[in-house]
């Protein structure tokens, strides 16, 4: 059972933190987390990088934006300490807060600690010898998309986010954004994802009442129960959250949620076990979804059209970063493909709908 549980491995070259400062910088401001330090880090993951820090006995994970990246909301650590603080008052499945530093000659950037919340994490490879039945991927489904429901139906005002962002208007600002965004990062020809964009402005509908969006939420940022798999015991990576339409974040979720009759060029980017028997369709998980939070899921085809384009357009972003040479890690070469894929997805999507 251990040998399922998400496990850190040695820190990426360049990508090292000089562990005896902090130490030190703990020592003088949070003495309970005193002591030698030593750092590993999690390989996983596309934007802010996440360490395991052993102090002593204690094990934390350490937060930090990307080496070489300017400053923005994607990389905001106070935002996303604060945002996790305030999720933390009224939603129990996400590690509990711990420190920020937002003095940056300690690690050469702000930075936050949370609690480690040990469990299995569910990526395209499941780890060896964990048994996935169809039985099993079912009830997992159903409660990742019934959790999902519930973050939306929490109380961002008792969390203390009612300012975390601007609800009115947020659909139209979204694509205006991702689109001047892929604009800036656009590296190569890719006509789908220009459709894409054009058709979502072009198609934008009213918008439903204001959530708390996660904004990233699939399987491999969640972490489950390794006796009980299908319980989820906490939601991770809540950089990207803020207050909207909560569509929007469903809409994500669907982009990333790959079928087992998906093309291959798709499903060689899935990010979970998404294609395993026993897993709902999109169809299912918005009919899940619509049951659980009592939404008009009727103009989901323009949030699963979204989705697509959001994830082709981060990432775009990280590919950018790859070719410009700002960043050398080897997983972003193959970027470019899974750009591709999703723009032809999202160019059957406003054909067809969630079966694109």
């Amino acid at each position: 059972m251990a040998d399922w549980l998400d496990q850190p491995q040695a820190v990426r070259p360049g990508e090292e933190l000089d562990a005896q400062r902090l130490a030190a910088y703990l020592a003088t401001t949070a003495p309970d987390l005193a002591g030698p330090v030593q750092v590993e880090q999690f390989p996983q993951g596309y934007s802010n990088l996440t360490y395991l820090v052993r102090i002593g006995e204690r094990e934390v994970v350490l937060r930090r934006p990307p080496f070489g990246v300017g400053k923005g909301s994607a990389h905001d650590m106070a935002r996303e300490y604060r945002t996790l603080a305030g999720v933390a008052r009224v939603y129990p499945r996400v590690p509990r807060p711990l420190v920020y530093c937002a003095d940056e000659t300690v690690l050469g950037a702000p930075f936050y600690l949370m609690e480690r919340v040990p469990g299995v994490i569910l990526r395209a490879r499941p780890p060896a010898g964990l048994a996935l039945p169809p039985a099993t991927m079912r009830r997992l489904a159903e409660a990742t998309i019934d959790n999902l429901a519930a973050i939306h139906a929490l109380d961002y005002g008792a969390a203390g986010l009612g300012d975390l962002g601007h609800p009115a208007g947020y659909v139209g600002r979204q694509v205006m954004g991702w689109t001047a965004r892929y604009a800036r990062a656009r590296s190569d020809d890719i006509p789908e994802i220009e459709q894409a964009a054009a058709w979502l402005a072009a198609h934008i509908p009213p918008e439903a009442a204001p959530a708390l969006l996660h904004n990233d939420y699939k399987y491999d940022n969640m972490v489950l129960d390794p006796v009980d798999l299908p319980r989820i015991r906490a939601v991770l990576d809540w950089e990207m959250a803020t207050l909207g339409d909560p569509l929007m974040d469903l809409g994500t979720t669907l982009g990333y949620w790959v079928q087992a009759d998906d093309p291959p060029e798709l499903q060689a980017m899935r990010f979970g076990p998404t294609t395993l028997p026993g897993n709902l369709t999109r169809a299912e998980l918005v009919q899940r979804y619509a049951q659980a939070g009592g939404r008009d899921v009727g103009n989901i085809g323009f949030y699963y059209v979204y989705g697509l384009f959001k994830i082709a357009v981060i990432a775009q972003q990280i590919y950018a970063r790859y070719r410009q040479g700002v960043t050398h890690d080897a997983r972003f070469a193959g970027l470019l493909p899974a750009i591709r894929a999703l723009g032809h997805a999202a160019a059957r999507a406003t054909a067809t709908g969630l079966s694109g």
